[in-house]
């Protein structure tokens, strides 16, 4: 079964191919007839006193689980687990059959393709376009030519505004706002005046959208989210960001505006990254980070600064960049003075 899940990888069992597996379940808590994995060295400890009917382990960990009793030896474990759960689901989830609720709102101008589950209270716009397979739940707003891909999943109280548009087998949580007016004002004699958002948002296949999380719709251009995207609850992505294929962020990150991520990145919990700026692709951001300015070369990055007076702050940014600068130099210093003491010890 395994095999036929993951053709792409090879998959060895050492054990009783006709043991059953009642359910999955994490290392330390699994019991008989529960399938676990180990993904990470730190946790082979736990392997040893596992109880685990069956353990998904590399070949590096297979001498240590056959041990304890029945494994299946893959490349990547976290990968192979992480598939195994979504045919779980597939399996023991019971979905209701497609059908569009009476107490929906769906304008004559709407096209609903066959297989669409609209649920109750849910409002569709005219000209918005619903592909087949795709499932709308309670709550849910559709605006104006909008459109949602093939078998995507919108949870209660999503909102995509009008002219929006959400690609294929996407997930959108509860809450999420898709297409709301950018944060966009010129100062004009002491006052506010709106510039008004003209652009939309385009997500594409496969992304992931976490709870109560927002994507800003673009100024003029649209604000766009490229495929495989994953994104936590809570993330707010401003106006004309550019997010890269399969990067995902953590709970609480933010994206200000016409920023460009790249591809395969990953934004930490809490961090930020300011406006106009640019991410390679491979670039990865630590928690609680504030990226204030491009990165241009791959690989991870951390930052973190107390508020200060700008002016202060300033200068003490300038001073912290050139530390290890002032460390050689100070080096240089001890050393040559080292060894002005040591001829002064010698002549003496």
């Amino acid at each position: 079964m395994v095999g036929f899940l993951l053709p792409e990888m090879s998959v060895r069992l050492v054990g009783d191919p006709e043991m059953l597996i009642e359910r999955l379940a994490p290392l330390e808590h699994a019991k008989a007839g529960e399938l676990s994995f180990l993904s990470h060295p730190k946790y082979a400890p736990k392997l040893a006193t596992s109880e685990a009917g069956c353990v998904i382990v590399s070949p590096a960990a297979q001498a240590a689980a056959q041990l304890r009793g029945a494994c299946l030896v893959v490349d990547d474990p976290y990968y192979c687990f992480a598939r195994l759960t979504q045919f779980w689901k597939r399996s023991h989830q019971l979905l209701a059959p497609a059908v569009i609720h009476h107490l929906a709102c769906i304008d004559p101008l709407a096209q609903i393709a066959t297989g669409v589950s609209v649920a109750a209270f849910v409002c569709i716009g005219p000209g918005a376009r619903i592909a087949s397979g795709a499932r709308i739940a309670e709550h849910c707003v559709i605006g104006a030519n909008a459109s949602v891909g093939v078998d995507s999943r919108l949870s209660a109280r999503v909102t995509l505004a009008d002219g929006c548009s959400i690609g294929e087998r996407c997930i959108i949580h509860p809450g999420v706002v898709i297409g709301a007016d950018g944060f966009g004002f010129a100062q004009h004699q002491g006052h506010w005046e709106k510039i008004e958002q003209l652009g939309a948002v385009r997500i594409g296949n496969d992304v992931e959208i976490g709870a109560n999380s927002c994507i800003d719709r673009g100024a003029l251009q649209d604000t766009v989210i490229e495929d495989g995207v994953k994104l936590d609850n809570l993330v707010q992505i401003g106006h004309n960001v550019h997010v890269g294929k399969h990067t995902a962020m953590a709970g609480c990150a933010g994206v200000a505006g016409s920023a460009r991520i790249g591809a395969h990145c990953t934004i930490g919990g809490g961090a930020v990254v300011l406006g106009h700026l640019t991410l390679a692709d491979n670039v990865h951001v630590s928690a609680a980070s504030v990226v204030t300015r491009s990165i241009f070369k791959p690989g991870m990055y951390t930052g973190f600064f107390p508020i200060d007076d700008n002016a202060a702050w300033e200068k003490n940014a300038v001073t912290l960049k050139q530390l290890h600068k002032l460390r050689d130099r100070l080096r240089l210093v001890e050393k040559s003075s080292l060894h002005s003491t040591e001829n002064k010890v010698k002549k003496s």
